[in-house]
């Protein structure tokens, strides 16, 4: 899953992205508004925590450009501005959660958890495709009973699949998916064959096969 966190305190955005990385979030930063308006309309992203006082505009005016693009992103603000009509404005022009500075990190990781959970896999702890049971809690992966041992990448690169079940999903956007802003700056994207290709094998070992369907010159879809 990856996240955007716009956060102009480089301490605190710091202590977000290594506490949220330990629990398997892939993270990018932007500590201005510019910055932050520039990878919000580039790049998608499952979550976006957004402070509201940040160099150059107000995090709302982020918040309107995000909903007018109707980008899928869920938003959570974290400001210190924590006032009633601060609160009010944000839920009302299409934020998802509030939480207040100062806060714990297991606080923010439960309130991020819970929004991916409920807007991707309809509030469940559990999520099933073919005959493939995830436990989102514990990660476990398990295909008719049988426990399968993944790698982060093709854990994240298996719930993109089922959020996007159905669909055709580009090289491209799994690689932007996969490394966040990095994917521009990769000389090539063979990486995402490699990762499908060994997921498919785990998969398909395991007694789920043909889930992953290559499209000729378009890309993937995970077929139910």
């Amino acid at each position: 899953m990856k996240l955007l966190i716009i956060e102009d305190q480089r301490e605190l955005s710091n202590s977000i992205v290594t506490f949220l990385h330990s629990e398997s979030y892939l993270c990018e930063q932007a500590f201005s508004f510019d910055e932050a308006m520039e990878k919000a309309s580039l790049y998608t992203y499952d979550c976006i925590l957004l402070d509201l006082m940040l160099p150059g505009g107000n995090g709302l005016d982020i918040l309107r450009a995000i909903k007018q693009q109707n980008n899928p992103a869920g938003v959570i603000i974290i400001s210190a501005k924590d006032s009633l009509d601060d609160k009010v404005n944000g839920i009302k022009i299409g934020a998802d959660d509030y939480l207040p500075k100062p806060f714990h990190l297991t606080e923010l990781s439960i309130r991020v958890y819970a929004l991916i959970r409920r807007r991707q896999f309809s509030s469940n702890n559990t999520l099933r495709s073919n005959n493939i049971h995830i436990d989102l809690l514990s990660k476990e992966v398990r295909v008719n009973e049988r426990v399968i041992v993944l790698t982060k990448t093709e854990y994240d690169l298996l719930l993109f699949f089922i959020g996007n079940r159905n669909r055709v999903i580009s090289k491209s956007a799994m690689a932007e998916h996969l490394s966040g802003d990095m994917a521009d700056m990769l000389a090539n994207q063979d990486f995402v064959y490699t990762h499908i290709k060994n997921l498919k094998a785990k998969l398909a070992d395991a007694g789920a096969e043909d889930c992953i369907k290559n499209i000729y010159g378009t890309g993937y879809k995970w077929v139910e």
